[in-house]
């Protein structure tokens, strides 16, 4: 590399590279020299202190220095070739074995010194198999790969560690110096923050373990930072050039008549969270609402409440929900209790008939239709709104971030009001929803029984379909919830065989039903009538009924291969039942092939309570594939954890939200690198992270 070279030099053009190395490279998302030094390791091995040979013990990974005493080679039983090396130091001696290496016999001889890493094994002799190596003659101060504590990165299977240690080694010796300070001076100062070279050096290389922390924190506070500087700005931004239609709250009797009418009474979550709506509805400025609760918190009661205000201050509502099931229920729900308000509610799908489709999109265009509860169908260009002054997005997070914005888009600065049944942990929160005011229901309505969860293996199957048999006889209706439509490999249970079976031999004397997201909107519709009517008294189903389904009389619930879905999946499955006053069952069946499904099981065996389901998720998954941070509008995370540095987090929020207040536009001189930085991360999508 020439000294002309700076960060954005691409890789192929550094010494050793070439192009079939940088194309190996470029699969693992280097492409430049600044690439390289912001390709962090995943861990670290201490290789700085030697060992005594006397003093290794099997099972640990050690450093050794010795001199080599003999050497040999052979081939093995399976063809591969041996090669063996014996090792002393002062205290004894120990065999280095490396398979499929036959080029080591030209690089090692016998009275090298040299130094060894690896996992000491005991196999009729002591051993490494596969050491690391530096013949110490000539050795390089500077060693990348021995005696120091050693950067271990993600590989591809065409890179190796050696590799990618020694070029990594190298930009940071000719390149770290162009690299570029974007945080302001004060910041760095006011929290002790090491400059972002020294940051470099020793996120890879680090002197000591101290070093590394202070280069950790100072690393991943900057993009932290740059997250939540993107989220002040977006909150900063629904500013009053951006105001709403402030609602009255006395404007008319129809919120007051809402409320006299529910048939039960609001729980303090419900009654908090209503308030703090209209609040934000009666403000100047559009509401930014995530509305959270667990499973059957009654989180639409709080919305159709918001629904009403936004009627009863002349304008049209629209709710959003991501399957056509959930949309009929919302549907049905609302215009049972708000229609006998003269109000009028309307449903718009996909599959519905071009008639009836027209009707809908007539009413919508001259305000007949008061609020229109709808799946992807809503955003189509041909649906226009006379006045939207509320949307109501519910399971956001199935929603793409463009989908989301195009409905808001169908009004004049509306109001937005978020729900998700999957509780969000705080952590994330602040990241995927930094910018959104929340408000969260934790408890359940009154007279909810809480449901007992088991998991079962395989070979207890008939004992629990003699169980779902009792509560059948007893009145009660039940689900069994498979995770394919059909069956695909054994050992995994597919809908439709799993319906034959049951409708014929299992539950021969019961009405059993099918539902699938491949059956038509007029199936799937007289499906879900006949379950509600209790005239079908087991259903088998996909994932299609996880949100939005209310039938009281289900109480027990069986879910095959319960190991192949995800934690907060699952949470939300078990949610469908336990909605009535009878006690409730949930039925894991699996016989986890891996660890990590084992735990999920013991995870959702062992609490009800959604948070704690939603932290141990994020733990087990990971934050992005959790919630797919892409969906929100927001670059993946690339460096840090979110759970483990949230306090970092919450520093970076602070500074952030400190910073836009008082340079809302990022104009001082010195914060210029840091606006290029941003605007670079994000690329054009700050508009999309206004809507979650």
């Amino acid at each position: 590399m020439q000294e002309k070279n700076s960060l954005k030099t691409q890789v192929r053009y550094i010494k050793g590279v070439g192009p079939k190395k940088s194309e190996y490279l470029a699969r693992a998302g280097i492409n430049t020299i600044e690439d390289i030094l912001y390709y962090l390791p995943k861990r670290y091995e201490d290789r700085s202190s030697v060992t005594a040979i006397k003093d290794l013990k099997p099972g640990e990974a050690r450093t050794i220095q010795g001199e080599i005493v003999s050497l040999s080679s052979r081939t093995g039983r399976s063809g591969a070739s041996i090669f063996q090396a014996v090792v002393a130091d002062l205290t004894g001696s120990i065999h280095a074995v490396w398979f499929n290496q036959p080029y080591l016999r030209d690089m090692l001889k016998a009275g090298d010194k040299v130094i060894l890493y690896g996992k000491v094994e005991i196999y009729d002799r002591l051993q490494m198999v596969q050491p690391e190596y530096e013949i110490m003659e000539g050795l390089e101060t500077d060693s990348v790969n021995i005696g120091r504590i050693v950067p271990v990165y993600s590989l591809s299977q065409t890179l190796t560690q050696r590799f990618l240690r020694s070029l990594t080694f190298k930009a940071m010796t000719e390149c770290v110096r162009f690299a570029v300070e974007r945080l302001p001076t004060y910041i760095i100062a006011r929290q002790k923050l090491v400059d972002i070279k020294f940051a470099l050096r020793n996120i890879h290389f680090p002197t000591n373990f101290e070093m590394l922390e202070k280069a950790y924190k100072r690393i991943v506070f900057e993009e932290f930072f740059i997250l939540q500087l993107a989220l002040a700005i977006r909150k900063k931004g629904r500013a009053p050039e951006e105001a709403a239609f402030g609602h009255s709250m006395t404007a008319g009797e129809l919120s007051g008549s809402f409320k006299k009418a529910l048939p039960f009474e609001l729980t303090d979550g419900q009654k908090k969270a209503i308030s703090e709506i209209e609040r934000d509805m009666s403000g100047a400025k559009p509401m930014n609402r995530l509305l959270e609760g667990d499973v059957g918190s009654g989180k639409t009661v709080v919305a159709a409440h918001a629904l009403v205000l936004a009627v009863q201050n002349g304008f049209q509502s629209v709710i959003m929900a991501p399957t056509e099931v959930l949309a009929r229920q919302h549907f049905i729900g609302l215009s049972e209790l708000l229609m006998p308000l003269g109000i009028n509610v309307v449903l718009l799908i996909g599959g519905m008939d071009t008639k009836t489709r027209d009707r809908v999109y007539s009413e919508i265009k001259d305000g007949r239709a008061d609020i229109v509860v709808g799946t992807h169908a809503v955003i189509q260009v041909s649906v226009e709104f006379k006045n939207l002054g509320l949307v109501v997005i519910d399971e956001q997070h199935k929603f793409g971030v463009a989908q989301r914005a195009l409905l808001r888009r169908k009004g004049l600065n509306p109001h937005v009001l978020i729900m998700t049944a999957t509780p969000i942990p705080r952590t994330l929160a602040l990241t995927v929803y930094g910018d959104l005011d929340i408000s969260t229901i934790k408890e359940l309505p009154k007279g909810r029984k809480p449901i007992t969860t088991y998991w079962v293996e395989e070979e207890k199957r008939l004992r629990m379909y003699d169980f779902i048999k009792e509560e059948l006889i007893e009145g009660r209706q039940a689900y069994v919830v498979c995770p394919l439509i059909e069956t695909k490999a054994a050992g995994c249970a597919g809908a439709v065989a799993t319906f034959e079976k049951l409708k014929d031999e299992v539950f021969a004397g019961y009405e059993v039903g099918l539902l699938h997201g491949k059956m038509s909107t007029k199936e799937k519709d007289k499906v879900m009538k006949d379950f509600k009517k209790g005239k079908i008294k087991v259903l088998v189903s996909t994932v299609v009924i996880e949100v939005g389904i209310d039938i009281p009389n289900a109480s027990v619930m069986m879910i095959e291969n319960a190991d192949r879905f995800g934690l907060s999946q699952l949470h939300q499955l078990r949610g469908r039942i336990g909605r009535g006053g009878h006690e409730s069952y949930c039925i894991l069946l699996a016989d986890p092939k891996t660890d990590n499904g084992a735990e999920r099981l013991k995870a959702i065996e062992g609490t009800l309570d959604g948070f704690e389901i939603a932290e141990t998720d994020m733990d087990l998954r990971g934050p992005g594939e959790m919630f797919g941070t892409r969906q929100h509008g927001l670059p993946e995370i690339r460096f840090g954890n979110l759970a483990k540095d949230f306090g970092i987090m919450e520093l970076a929020r602070i500074e952030a939200f400190a910073l836009i207040e008082k340079d809302p536009k990022l104009l001082e001189e010195h914060h210029q690198l840091l606006k290029k930085s941003l605007y670079e991360r994000f690329r054009g999508r700050l508009e999309l992270v206004r809507v979650g």
